[in-house]
């Protein structure tokens, strides 16, 4: 089975339990460290979101490591390599080569440092993977990713390159690859979670296995909380608002997906769409997804991004998904649902960017808005829906 075969692949050298020990370890040395190379991203109001340093060297990019180069086709030659793109937290590259028949082909390289690094590379090269065999033509070829010969730190992930616009995809070729990856990609073991950690950004997600989607996420969205209180501080109103979120809107909104007859099947999701990490290939003029945190999930809870008003991509997507992919049932939650998956991402994006609180504050708002409507969790509505059925069973 396809997950098997690459969990098989990679114990060899990821275990699971270090891992994660070591990337919490980096977690708290990341929102404490800084560098000397600054960049600075602006939102859509010209408000700084990301001022922080970008710690990997320039340096790592200047020529081709041996490692890198092993893992290049047999027979390639290495004509250049240059900066290429952006990246908060890593470097990134063009590399050109010659092949062995003569004809010219790209690579794309990015390259990061520590153990969060090697996490970040490893866990996008097996997602990257996943995907491309789920649905070869919505990504870019995976080739590898490793550990420089030069420096044990240093650590990389290598892809061919595809030549991309600067626009959004259009919505209805790229919805359409969505679900079809989502119709290719059902985990054969029927599990929620993914066999090696991802991260979201530096951060690292839950991925260990759960029956249910209940479960996975209620574990998930509590790291999440958990690590959002270590970036901004502790706060009363939002602790105690994340306590009945686990208590009360979790159940209500996700327990009803898999009782009462109901039923999901954990599926292969990026994890990450949104404007900058989608385009259209020039060549193929097909949608093109990348960097990649893959877990199986629920189908649904790759629309959240799609959500936030400050994302090009909107609900236009959203809506034209279900067109091309089932609405789970109940369909009259699905925008309670989308609204609670895209908290766990906005929260994650609060944790990235300790000090700025405008993701916080959104949260909040989406709490005390779920709190209030759900004070009473799944006991309530189960309650409600028997006394509404009970005079058909009389």
């Amino acid at each position: 089975m396809r997950s098997s075969q690459l969990l098989q692949g990679f114990n060899s050298h990821i275990n699971f339990i270090a891992v994660r020990q070591a990337l919490d370890e980096d977690f708290s040395a990341i929102h404490r460290e800084g560098d000397d190379s600054m960049q600075t991203i602006e939102d859509q109001e010209g408000k700084p979101v990301w001022d922080k340093p970008v710690a990997v060297d320039e340096k790592w990019i200047e020529s081709v490591d041996d490692n890198v180069s092993a893992k290049l086709p047999p027979g390639s030659k290495i004509k250049d390599i240059a900066s290429f793109g952006f990246s908060y937290w890593t470097r990134t590259a063009k590399i050109s080569t010659v092949q062995a028949d003569g004809s010219d082909l790209f690579f794309f390289l990015k390259v990061t440092q520590n153990n969060t690094g090697k996490a970040m590379v490893d866990g996008e090269f097996v997602s990257m993977l996943s995907l491309y065999k789920a649905l070869p033509y919505i990504v870019p070829h995976p080739y590898a990713s490793g550990t420089y010969a030069s420096d044990p730190n240093i650590h990389f992930f290598l892809c061919g390159f595809v030549d991309m616009d600067e626009d959004l995809p259009d919505v209805q070729k790229l919805v359409h690859g969505l679900a079809e990856l989502h119709m290719n990609g059902v985990n054969p073991v029927g599990k929620y979670g993914f066999h090696v950690p991802t991260l979201q950004g530096t951060i690292p997600q839950y991925t260990e296995w759960t029956q249910t989607w209940e479960e996975f996420f209620s574990h998930s969205i509590r790291r999440v909380f958990e690590n959002e209180e270590k970036s901004q501080g502790y706060d009363e109103e939002v602790h105690e608002l994340c306590r009945l979120t686990l208590e009360k809107v979790v159940p209500r909104l996700l327990r009803p997906l898999e009782t009462g007859g109901r039923m999901i099947k954990p599926r292969l999701v990026h994890g990450d769409i949104w404007d900058g990490n989608v385009s259209t290939d020039l060549n193929s003029n097909t949608p093109v997804i990348y960097d990649a945190t893959c877990i199986y999930a629920h189908n649904e809870i790759e629309l959240a991004p799609l959500r936030p008003i400050r994302h090009k991509m909107g609900k236009q997507y959203v809506k034209a998904y279900f067109e091309h992919f089932q609405m789970s049932d109940p369909e009259e939650d699905q925008d309670d649902r989308n609204a609670l998956y895209c908290l766990r991402w906005d929260m994650n994006c609060s944790t990235l960017y300790p000090g700025n609180l405008r993701y916080r504050k959104m949260c909040t708002d989406v709490m005390r808005y779920f709190v209030d409507k759900f004070p009473n969790g799944y006991e309530g509505w189960a309650k409600e829906r028997g006394k509404s059925r009970l005079p058909e069973t009389i």
